[in-house]
C-alpha cells in the first residue's frame, strides 16, 4: 500500500523538493500559521549565530567548573541546560585571543542543536553563569534585541511539539540533515497575546527559582564532601613520568599506563588525618551488573546509561522489559546505580529513591546495594573527585569502548562518613530532587499551556 500527497506547483518552496517537507500535516499547519498573526526571529529583531571553524581545543578543557562553560548538545536536556562534571570549561583568554571564532552568548539566549540525533533540541541559558561559549554543533539565538515575542514564549514554542515538528521540518535534506541559520531565522512563529506571554514569563521565573534551589542544594552537598576530604584546595600537577612495581601489575593484571597514574594515590596521601578509607566491596551487600533486558510492550521501566545522570535518574521515555527471574537484579529503593560503559558517561552515579517502582538495569548499568552507606551519600562520593579518579584508574578497554566492571568497582576506596554527615547529604539530595520536580512540573504545565494556546491560535 502506497501513501502520497499532492500539492500545487505554486506551493513548492525554493530549494525544497523532498516529499517529507510536504507531508499533509506539515503543510496544513504551516498554512494555518501563515494566515494568522505571526512573526519570525528575523522579523522580531533577533539574531542567530554559531561558532566558525576552530582548531582542536580539547587540550584546554577543564572539568572543575572554572572559566566559561563550553556548551555541546549533551548539555541540552529536555528543554533545559544541564551543566555537571562532564561539562567542559574554557579559560577566558582562549576565547578572547587564541580562538576568537568560538561564539559566546549570554543568559536569556537560546541554543539549538544543529544536527545528529539531537536535531532541534533547544535550551534557555539561565543566570547560572554570566557567559557561555558554544561548539560548532549548536546555533545561538540572541534575544537581547528581540521584540513582539517574549523570549520565554519563543523558547517554549520551539520546545513544544508543534514548534519541534516545524523546526525539524526545515532541516536541510542532505546525507545528514541539519538546521541552518536562515531556516531557523525565517521559521514562522504564531503570535499570542502579550498577557499570555507575560504569564509564561512569570511561570518560568517560579520554575527557575525552584531550579536554583535544586542547584544550590546539590552544590552544598558536593562542597560538604569536598570540604571533609580536603578536595577543595587539592592541586595536582601531572608528572612527566611515573613507575609501577611488578607486584602492582601482578595484582591488577593491567599493563596500561592509565592504571598507574598517581593522581588518586596523591589524593590519599593528602587526606586529613581523621579520614580513613576502606574497600567499597567490604560495605556492599551486592555489586552486580545488569543483563540484556527482555524488552516487551509492558513491564518494568529499563534504565540505561542515558538515564543515569550525576546524582539524578531519569524515569521518562523508558522502554519496558519483563521482570528479571533473579530479583536481586531488579533495581529497588535505596540502590545506587553506576554507569559501566562509554567515554563521558562511565562512572556516572545516581541514587534510586523511587519508593513505589522497581526498574530493570540494562547490561551497562551496575547496581550497588549497601546498608552501611546512605545511597545519596555514596552517589555524591562516587561523583566527587575521589570517585572520578578511581573510575579513571579502574576503567578498562580502548578509548572507543571503555568498561567499568563490578569486580573493579569493589576495589574502590570509600570513606564511611559519620551518620550526621551522611544524613545531611541525604537531606540536601532530597531537597534538590523535590525542587527539581517542582520546577519540572511548572515547566510541563507551561509547555502544555503554550501548545493549547498555539492550537487555538492556528485553529481560530
Amino acid at each position: 500500500m502506497s501513501t502520497f500527497s499532492e500539492i500545487q506547483l505554486s506551493e513548492i518552496e525554493l530549494g525544497r523538493m523532498d516529499a517529507e517537507y510536504y507531508r499533509p500535516q506539515f503543510t496544513r499547519l504551516s498554512k494555518s500559521i501563515s494566515e494568522r498573526p505571526n512573526t519570525s526571529i528575523r522579523r522580531a529583531g533577533g539574531k542567530i549565530d554559531c561558532s566558525a571553524f576552530y582548531p582542536s581545543i580539547v587540550p584546554y578543557y577543564n572539568f572543575n567548573q572554572q572559566g566559561t562553560p563550553f556548551l555541546r548538545v549533551n548539555e541540552i536536556q529536555d528543554g533545559l541546560l544541564s551543566i555537571d562534571n562532564n561539562t567542559a570549561f574554557l579559560p577566558k583568554e582562549i576565547l578572547e585571543h587564541n580562538h576568537s571564532t568560538i561564539a559566546t552568548c549570554q543568559p536569556g539566549d537560546l541554543i539549538i542543536a544543529k544536527g545528529g540525533n539531537s536535531l532541534g533540541k533547544v535550551a534557555l541559558l539561565t543566570e547560572q553563569y554570566p557567559e557561555y561559549s558554544v561548539c560548532r554543533d549548536v546555533l545561538v539565538v540572541r534575544t537581547q534585541d528581540i521584540s513582539k515575542i517574549n523570549r520565554f514564549y519563543l523558547w517554549m514554542y520551539l520546545h513544544s511539539d508543534i514548534g519541534q515538528s516545524l523546526l525539524i521540518r526545515t532541516a536541510s535534506q542532505t546525507g545528514q540533515p541539519h538546521l541552518t541559520i536562515d531556516s531557523v531565522a525565517s521559521l514562522k512563529i504564531p503570535l499570542i497575546s502579550e498577557v499570555e506571554q507575560q504569564k509564561i514569563h512569570s511561570n518560568y521565573m517560579f520554575a527557575e527559582a525552584a531550579m536554583r534551589t535544586s542547584r544550590e542544594a546539590s552544590t552544598k552537598a558536593r562542597q560538604l564532601i569536598d570540604f571533609e576530604l580536603g578536595l577543595e584546595n587539592l592541586e595536582f600537577s601531572k608528572p612527566v613520568g611515573y613507575t609501577a612495581t611488578f607486584s602492582q601489575i601482578g595484582r591488577s593484571l593491567r599493563f596500561d599506563s592509565e592504571r598507574y597514574y598517581p593522581a588518586f594515590e596523591s589524593l590519599i596521601k593528602r587526606l586529613p588525618n581523621h579520614i580513613h578509607m576502606t574497600s567499597l566491596g567490604s560495605v556492599l551487600e551486592s555489586c552486580r551488573r545488569g543483563k540484556q533486558p527482555l524488552y516487551s510492550e509492558y513491564g518494568l521501566p529499563v534504565l540505561n546509561s542515558k538515564h543515569i545522570l550525576q546524582n539524578k535518574i531519569i524515569l521518562e521515555g523508558n522502554r519496558f522489559a519483563r521482570p528479571n527471574a533473579d530479583r536481586d537484579l531488579q533495581i529497588r529503593f535505596g540502590d545506587v546505580l553506576i554507569n559501566g560503559t562509554g567515554r563521558g558517561t562511565i562512572g556516572r552515579s545516581a541514587p534510586y529513591l523511587v519508593a513505589d517502582q522497581s526498574s530493570i538495569p540494562d547490561n551497562h548499568v551496575t547496581i550497588l546495594r549497601s546498608s552501611e552507606l546512605d545511597p545519596a551519600y555514596l552517589s555524591f562520593y562516587l561523583n566527587s573527585l575521589a570517585g572520578r579518579l578511581q573510575v579513571e584508574m579502574h576503567q578498562r578497554g580502548s578509548s572507543g569502548q571503555l568498561e567499568l566492571y563490578p569486580f573493579d568497582i569493589r576495589k574502590f576506596q570509600v570513606w564511611i562518613a559519620p551518620k550526621d554527615i551522611q544524613n545531611e547529604i541525604r537531606r540536601l539530595s532530597d531537597l534538590a530532587t523535590d525542587s527539581a520536580k517542582q520546577s519540572q512540573q511548572l515547566l510541563d504545565e507551561t509547555k502544555a499551556r503554550v501548545e493549547r494556546l498555539i492550537e487555538e491560535a492556528v485553529a481560530a
